[in-house]
């Protein structure tokens, strides 16, 4: 494998900042174009997996195949953890991250500006449509909303995601969470993440579509 010193130091630099306690679920988000926009987001913010949920029949894996174009490069540096299972899809998450919260205009939702997102948190975000399921709700640990002004009540999908995840970005940052704690060779989660980014670095490489059955399954 070779490298340059410019983009070995690069790879590095990214791995130094990217959060282990911040993911985000899509449940039955249809269009691959939004898919793209959300990975675009996570990685800007420093995320390395995502949750994919797809329970409704005539979506399949194949939607994240068709949309590995649209999100660019950073398709390459984001794992999917794709499920069909809604329990299990909460199980796993919640072997990972300590609180769960839907993007949702619930009774009960308090402001995305009240939230404390410095913490380990994954953020769950419905379809286009119909948004986040009650079953889904049902399993999270509580609800936000985006404060808007105008006459529209929502937003897209993907603009919901990037808006959610830089005010995210913004806690963060003020709490230092993006900079560098220890060497990579004392950090495992950061170690390995490097091997992998190593890895795939070549442009003709994706990153990986988890799914429980196959732990180890790539994008191609």
């Amino acid at each position: 494998m070779s490298i340059t010193p410019e983009r070995l130091k690069r790879i590095q630099e990214v791995v130094s900042r990217r959060q282990k306690g911040l993911t985000v679920l899509l449940e039955n988000v249809h269009d691959t174009h939004n898919i793209g926009a959300v990975m675009r987001s996570c990685d800007a913010v420093g995320i390395h997996e995502i949750f994919v949920l797809y329970t409704e029949p005539q979506l399949t894996e194949d939607r994240l195949q068709m949309g590995k174009r649209t999100s660019a490069g950073a398709r390459k540096w984001v794992d999917i953890h794709y499920f069909r299972d809604r329990d299990a899809c909460f199980r796993a998450i919640r072997q990972s991250y300590q609180r769960v919260l839907s993007a949702m205009l619930a009774p009960d939702a308090r402001s995305l500006f009240d939230l404390d997102l410095t913490g380990s948190v994954a953020l769950v975000f419905g379809n286009e449509r119909d948004g986040v399921s009650e079953e889904s709700l049902r399993l999270t640990d509580g609800a936000f909303y985006i404060p808007m002004a105008g006459m529209a009540q929502s937003l897209n999908i993907s603009v919901a995601c990037a808006v959610t995840l830089f005010e995210a970005y913004r806690q963060r940052e003020l709490q230092g969470c993006y900079q560098e704690s220890m060497p990579e060779e004392e950090d495992p989660f950061r170690s390995d993440l490097l091997q992998s980014y190593l890895e795939r670095q070549d442009s003709s490489s994706f990153g990986r579509v988890i799914s429980p059955k196959d732990a180890d399954s790539p994008l191609k």
